[in-house]
């Protein structure tokens, strides 16, 4: 977080401040959702830029700016996933992210509010509890060359220009295979620039 605050005025042309400033000033005044479409649209930002300056418009999302702070948030957002209904996916989320980090000494795990995405230079995959009974695990496959298979389901992603444009449906731990692992090795060596 620290690292995409000091590279957002040269990648966007304004500070995190200047655009939380901006947004307060000029975007609509509905809500989260709607500065985050105002500032996707309007100044042509990713999903994951408008969602964070929108969330500081609002007042909320600082606990990323602040290391200590981050990881006492990192832990109460995983609780929080995974929490009543979605309480007997835990035992797969431990699993899926025991899996993500062994795939090199360099991917970090960094607990959002909704997922877990696993990174090396860019967020590579994701873990989220989408369903009750279910944990989608996101790879970002723009670069990839290939034929891929029907187990990885199109996100609309690169159409919508997230990172994340594949997924697998997990209901159950047997589900986490060699295959599995195999997409998310590559998913983690497409992102090696």
């Amino acid at each position: 977080m620290q690292k995409w605050i000091a590279e957002l005025k040269a990648k966007t042309g304004r500070s995190l401040d200047e655009w939380v400033e901006l947004t307060q000033r000029e975007a609509p005044a509905a809500g989260h959702k709607a500065r985050v479409e105002w500032l996707r649209h309007k100044h042509k930002l990713s999903n994951n830029v408008a969602w964070a300056i929108a969330e500081r418009a609002g007042g909320k999302g600082f606990e990323g700016d602040d290391p200590d702070a981050y990881l006492k948030a990192a832990e109460k957002y995983v609780e929080e996933q995974y929490s009543g209904k979605k309480e007997l996916l835990r035992s797969v989320y431990d699993e899926l992210l025991e899996l993500g980090r062994s795939v090199a000494l360099d991917v970090k795990a960094c607990p959002c509010q909704t997922m877990v995405p696993f990174y090396r230079n860019h967020v590579f995959a994701q873990i989220k509890p989408t369903t009750n009974s279910r944990i989608d695990l996101g790879f970002a496959l723009a670069k990839y060359k290939g034929k891929l298979p029907k187990r990885l389901i199109d996100t609309g992603g690169l159409a919508k220009k997230d990172r994340i444009t594949h997924r697998i449906e997990i209901t159950d731990a047997s589900q986490i295979d060699v295959d599995l692992r195999k997409w998310l090795k590559t998913a983690y060596e497409l992102d090696a620039e």
